[in-house]
């Protein structure tokens, strides 16, 4: 099966890589733009292409002409998304229009991977079949990219996750468990909202779960994160506990003293039955992903 990944330079388009170059089943070709992060790995492809650019993405596909097309590639920072909003409907919409173009033009399975910020947040954990009703822009972009993928006609599925963490040898961005460790080893006092909900993700699992969606051809909507249900205030605690730092220096606070540009929604987190049933997805849990953040940290 030939496999081409956007967004390949990002912590789960890397992700994606480590796990598929191997499998001798998949021929993968990696895209994102600019030069290639990613210098572990050979024996797979990698072209630079711009998603918001139709030519483009046009050319890649007609080029390798992929079996399926695992889309990571999104403006992800949400209060940028607020701030940007042109550049914000680029990477989320149109770039999304432009993928479904050239995955029809070739025949290719489409995933699209999503998040559970299209939801209000006024509950959670949540079902595939949740109303999404965004509160941000970022959220707003990301349900019109899966609406647009719906209405493709292609085969698709929708791979929708939270709060996702890991480390790579090149990280573009940082994520709330380096952050929280990076600063406690720094003996810096960090506040931390504990009045909101989510059920953090690992980079492994979300990558593991694309991998089984786009082996099995599973169409539709899964939920892929992990099972625990925290505030990050908690998971903070748990990333302390991990690396033995001073759990003294986590402040409380509620989203009411943080000034952001974007609203975040309260409680989100996802019910992943429907993956496991249907896909065989088995995450990690929070203490076995932080342990294994660890692991790769010290080998790095």
């Amino acid at each position: 099966m030939k496999i081409l990944i956007t967004g390949s330079n990002g912590l789960l388009g890397q992700k994606l890589v480590s796990l598929l170059y191997l499998l001798p089943e998949v021929t993968l070709i990696a895209t994102a733009r600019g030069a290639n992060r990613d210098e572990i790995y050979e024996d797979y492809i990698y072209e630079s292409m711009d998603i918001t650019s139709e030519e483009n993405v046009l050319s890649v596909f007609r080029k390798h002409k992929p079996d399926a097309v695992i889309h990571t590639a999104a403006m992800t920072h949400v209060d940028q998304c607020e701030l940007n909003k042109e550049a914000c409907v680029d990477q989320n919409i149109t770039a999304v229009n432009h993928i479904v173009k050239a995955s029809k033009e070739v025949g290719a399975f489409l995933l699209h991977v999503s998040t559970d910020f299209i939801f209000d947040g006024t509950h959670g954990p949540l079902t595939e079949e949740e109303q999404p009703n965004p509160v941000n822009y970022y959220g707003w972009t990301k349900w019109e990219a899966e609406k647009a993928v719906e209405a493709s006609g292609l085969k698709w599925a929708i791979a929708r996750t939270v709060l996702v963490y890991g480390v790579v040898q090149d990280m573009s961005r940082s994520n709330i468990v380096l952050w929280v460790k990076n600063n406690l080893e720094q003996k810096k006092e960090i506040n931390v909202v504990n009045d909101q909900w989510r059920t953090p993700t690992l980079a492994e699992d979300l990558a593991k779960g694309c991998w089984l969606i786009v082996q099995k051809q599973a169409q539709g909507i899964f939920n892929i994160s992990g099972e625990a249900m925290i505030s990050p205030y908690e998971l903070a605690h748990e990333v302390a506990n991990v690396w033995n730092l001073d759990k003294g220096l986590i402040k409380q606070a509620d989203s009411s003293t943080f000034t952001q540009p974007a609203m975040r929604p309260p409680k989100t987190g996802f019910i992943i039955e429907k993956a496991k049933k249907q896909l065989g997805y088995n995450p990690h849990t929070l203490v076995e992903g932080l342990e294994l953040v660890k692991e790769q940290l010290l080998s790095q």
